[in-house]
């Protein structure tokens, strides 16, 4: 039996990948200046999707593009790492002692603690525009074909906001388009619910590519 020598990529990926290198330019918007978009999968297939992201990622490259691959669960462990060992134990053990009393308390305790990480324009969004902007600076004859793809975002649940993070990174990310990989299940043309557990949220303006 002879076997391929590619596989090809599955959906969204492959129509992702074809909007991307599309010969008038990324098409992964519907709106002009609004270059984001979000490739929905289901949670339980992360480990394939990882592969299915390395495949478009050798794709795009073998193309010309540069990809920047953003790990937002690297990000959120680099940020608590800056606040030191003796507040990574104190908020362990308070975590600890709260889950003992109850699950929900335990998982309120740790989102107040992790908000100022994780949202508005100084949290994940700053560290995302960062890292769009340096390469831009770094390498600006070659931003016009760069694309960042934001993974590991089942890694952050159920305290991460993905609309919200796409809200705060608008305006902010250099003209590269962004491509969200988001772990859930779609509720209705703009609605997503994450993880497929969260209630649904129809806060989305990227295209959903799924």
């Amino acid at each position: 039996m002879t076997l391929p020598l590619f596989t090809p990529l599955p959906e969204p990926f492959a129509s992702l990948r074809n909007d991307l290198v599309h010969k008038d330019g990324p098409q992964i918007s519907t709106m002009r200046n609004y270059r984001f978009a979000i490739a929905l999968y289901p949670p339980e297939d992360e480990f394939h999707v990882r592969g299915h992201v390395q495949t478009l990622s050798r794709e795009l490259m073998r193309d010309g593009w540069v990809v920047l691959a953003i790990d937002l669960y690297k990000l959120l462990l680099d940020r608590i790492r800056r606040h030191g060992d003796t507040w990574i134990r104190r908020v362990t053990d308070m975590e600890r002692a709260t889950s003992g009393q109850s699950h929900e308390r335990a998982i309120t305790y740790l989102q107040g603690k992790l908000a100022p990480m994780l949202e508005g324009p100084d949290g994940l969004a700053a560290d995302c525009s960062r890292i769009l902007r340096e390469h831009a600076e770094h390498d600006p004859e070659r931003a016009s074909r760069t694309v960042a793809l934001i993974g590991r975002a089942g890694a952050l649940f159920p305290f991460l906001s993905s609309s919200a993070l796409l809200r705060y990174l608008d305006g902010r990310t250099a003209d590269i388009p962004v491509v969200l990989l988001y772990p859930g299940k779609r509720t209705g043309p703009t609605s997503l619910s994450y993880m497929g557990v969260l209630p649904a949220s129809s806060d989305y303006r990227p295209r959903i590519y799924s």
